[in-house]
């Protein structure tokens, strides 16, 4: 490809893109539409229709690992087992990834996160996903092409997650700035329809991800951004931001909407709060 892509990617981009690649591993598509409430939904719409060579990944079989008793819902995978599945699909060193959903990169986000956590720079989300895709006019697809096996090679970034008990001690000292970016009805405790406890972390701010972007789905523009996120972080440096959500996935939707405007990306607390509400000794605070 001509150029790297690093954040989001437009849909007559793509399909430029993919017109001009050489071979299958110039340029690889994967598809992570899910649905929280029909687990099989997204991989059902994928045999139905997808865009022309995608890939499929599924978030609890291939984006998550299985759930210790003191994990969150989505714990993320064992890096060198992720590696495999990316090389798998044929992501190599130097391939540009491209991942998209229906819902404005919620689930595409965390495929994203997770190659950059790998050290895989080149990977965009399309901007407002396959509905964007068809609205330009570009070609769905029923048929599943081979993958071309490559070598994906891990380098994972300790400094891109933060732990639990490290982000206790860092709010605890104020060196930390929490985002959570559930809707806010779930944030403030009055609506919980996934987890067992209801409410946030003490020290939390809320900003729901659905700010990232405009009515069709699409991110708003990197100066848009720049300015909602100066207004939210305040104080704190950037590497000081911490996103987190229900189980580690939507957050990422923050940190690619910073990558978007141009700021260094934070960090991720995978675990989220279906992590944190496992051990009741934990504080659970409760809007008023």
């Amino acid at each position: 490809m001509a150029m790297d892509y690093t954040a989001l990617i437009e849909p007559d981009e793509l399909a430029a893109a993919l017109m001009a690649r050489r071979d299958a591993s110039d340029c690889v598509v994967v598809d992570c539409r899910f649905d929280l409430a029909d687990v099989q939904a997204g991989r059902r719409a994928y045999r139905q229709a997808h865009l022309p060579g995608a890939r499929y990944a599924d978030l609890d079989a291939d984006l998550s690992r299985a759930p210790q008793p003191a994990d969150g819902r989505h714990p993320l995978p064992e890096p060198s087992e992720l590696a495999e599945r990316f090389g798998a699909w044929g992501i190599g060193d130097a391939t540009q990834v491209v991942v998209y959903d229906d819902v404005g990169g919620a689930s595409a986000g965390r495929l994203w996160w997770l190659l950059r956590w790998l050290g895989h720079a080149r990977v965009a989300v399309l901007n407002g996903g396959l509905p964007a895709w068809v609205a330009a006019g570009h070609a769905l697809t029923a048929e599943v092409s081979p993958p071309m096996p490559q070598t994906f090679t891990p380098r994972p970034d300790a400094a891109a997650v933060v732990d639990v008990d490290t982000l206790r001690d860092e709010l605890q000292r104020g060196a930390c700035l929490l985002v959570d970016v559930r809707a806010a009805a779930r944030f403030r405790g009055e609506h919980e329809p996934i987890d067992p406890v209801a409410g946030h972390v003490p020290g939390a701010v809320n900003r729901p991800f659905a700010e990232n972007l405009d009515p069709t789905g699409r991110f708003l523009s990197p100066e848009q951004l720049a300015e909602s996120l100066r207004e939210l972080c305040s104080e704190f440096p950037p590497d000081r931001v911490v996103a987190m959500c229900g189980s580690g996935v939507t957050a990422c939707h923050l940190l690619l909407a910073m990558a978007h405007a141009g700021w260094p990306v934070g960090r991720l607390y995978p675990g989220s709060w279906s992590e944190w509400i496992r051990d009741p000794q934990r504080p659970v605070e409760i809007a008023d």
